[in-house]
């Protein structure tokens, strides 16, 4: 297979490179904005609901809890005339309730503030009378002092509701946030009203900072959690997108290049059947009177004239092989041995094999029919013999070998020891039109894998430079009477 070492540009690939949308990398750049956008945005939403939800949970039983400590107080202190710790916490309201025994107030006001001072997790205690006035802290400094502009403060009093802020650090601008020590990450501000009996006024509001441990341990591992879960959960679906377009890629591009080569195809037949109408007439004129010429010419001339019907010959198997080539699938298949087609076409390569001073090695029992035709069988073992021999001008060795590679299929293979060829075109042997060979059309090698895929077959090259060329057909064996009777090549 003599080619000349030049590099090989392949139209379609580079057609497909320049003209075709990469859907697998724009797919993947934005695929993987829009998936981490997406996941980043629900990792965050999680996050917030988990903190929110967790400290409001947190804040409601705080609540609860102390009021449930001032409910028990007013029980454990025998004070039943109706009234409410909330109408015990302000000492300067003693006098206002001349129900209860001032000792007693005190007593139940203590154990009281004695239990919220003992909370876990306590930064700071606070209790404010009604009109925003500190009474009582864990922080000495804060009695006495007028709390004003306080929202959430007011918002307590106001909505008569427990009131909840969580902060990452103390707001110096807030003189009640004087807190006993300085917190670690997150701290929780409650505000926690105390109303009179029927609940119909907030008499005094405890505000409770604290700095729940073990509730932001588990914040803590929630975020965890949730971010392994949102990048886990994104880069599944990523990764199945991917593997999904990606193999969807791989089709389109198989479909545009089978497009491609259909459309060649097309082109091709609309030439060969141009050619053919064009030049058969002619050249069988031409070689008519050639013939004709030859009987009535000199010694001399006999040469030239030869030569005139062998160019004649090749010119015509040219336009057969343009028109096999791209003849519709329409025939059925057949069971050929493949085994005699060979010994068959090497009968008729003996001349040019002898004068060419190559040595043949083959020795081949029998093997089951191959599925094929006989005609296009004998077509491309006499192009992929003509293309070893020409490759071997000087002599050299021509290997066939026939093997059951794998159950249902028989392999064919046709070594030489010529010329080979690069690496580019190896790429783009199979494309009609190209050839390197002078003169010739570049259908041989696009012929044998239509014919080859056209009866569930492939073909296979490989080829190194100086060395030679390896070339494997792969056919399906012919099982069953699916495919008629067995075609024994000129054996018959």
């Amino acid at each position: 297979m003599p080619l000349p070492d030049k590099t090989v540009i392949d139209p379609d690939t580079q057609w497909l490179k320049r003209g075709q949308f990469n859907l697998l990398r724009w797919f993947s750049l934005g695929s993987f904005l829009i998936i981490a956008a997406v996941a980043m945005g629900l990792g965050y939403i999680s996050t917030r609901f988990l903190v929110e939800e967790s400290i409001e949970r947190d804040s409601i039983l705080t609540a609860q809890f102390i009021q449930a400590i001032g409910a028990a107080e007013i029980r454990h202190a025998s004070i039943t005339s109706g009234r409410t710790m909330g109408e015990m916490l302000d000492p300067r309201q003693d006098k206002a309730y001349p129900d209860v025994a001032p000792e007693t107030r005190a007593t139940a006001r203590i154990e009281f503030l004695d239990h919220v001072e003992h909370l876990p997790d306590l930064l700071l205690a606070t209790v404010y009378a009604h009109d925003r006035t500190v009474v009582w802290s864990t922080n000495p400094e804060l009695i006495g002092v007028r709390i004003e502009n306080d929202d959430e403060l007011d918002q307590s009093f106001d909505m008569k509701e427990a009131v909840s802020t969580s902060y990452h650090e103390i707001d110096d601008e807030r003189p009640e946030q004087r807190l006993l020590h300085e917190p670690d990450y997150l701290f929780v501000e409650n505000y926690i009203p105390m109303f009179n009996a029927d609940k119909s006024h907030v008499i005094a509001m405890v505000e409770i900072y604290k700095e729940p441990a073990d509730l932001v341990a588990r914040i803590q591992r929630g975020f965890k959690s949730i971010w392994l879960a949102t990048i886990l959960g994104g880069l599944v679906i990523y990764l199945a997108l991917f593997w999904i377009v990606r193999r969807a890629a791989r089709l389109l591009e198989s479909q545009q290049k089978q497009l491609i080569a259909n459309e060649t195809f097309v082109a091709l037949g609309a030439m060969s059947s141009a050619v053919a109408h064009s030049l058969r007439n002619p050249l069988a004129n031409i070689r008519s009177s050639a013939e004709l010429s030859q009987g009535l010419a000199s010694q001399g001339a006999q040469k030239n004239i030869g030569d005139i019907i062998s160019q004649v010959d090749r010119m015509s198997r040219w336009v057969r092989e343009l028109l096999v080539s791209l003849r519709p699938a329409t025939e059925e298949s057949e069971a050929v041995d493949l085994v005699l087609a060979l010994e068959d076409t090497l009968s008729a390569f003996e001349p040019l094999i002898r004068s060419s001073n190559v040595e043949v090695r083959f020795n081949a029992p029998a093997y089951e029919p191959v599925v094929s035709q006989q005609v296009l069988l004998t077509q491309i073992l006499n192009s992929l013999f003509a293309n070893a021999l020409e490759a071997m001008p000087k002599g050299g060795v021509l290997m066939i070998d026939i093997e059951s590679s794998q159950p249902g299929q028989l392999s064919m293979t046709l070594s030489d020891t010529g010329k080979g060829m690069t690496p580019q075109q190896q790429q783009v042997v199979f494309k009609p039109f190209f050839t390197t060979k002078q003169g010739g059309l570049g259908v041989g090698l696009a012929l044998v894998k239509r014919i080859m895929e056209r009866f569930e077959g492939s073909v296979e090259l490989t080829s190194r430079e100086q060395e030679g060329t390896r070339v494997r057909l792969n056919f399906k064996v012919a099982t069953g009477e699916a495919y008629g009777a067995q075609h024994t090549a000129g054996r018959g």
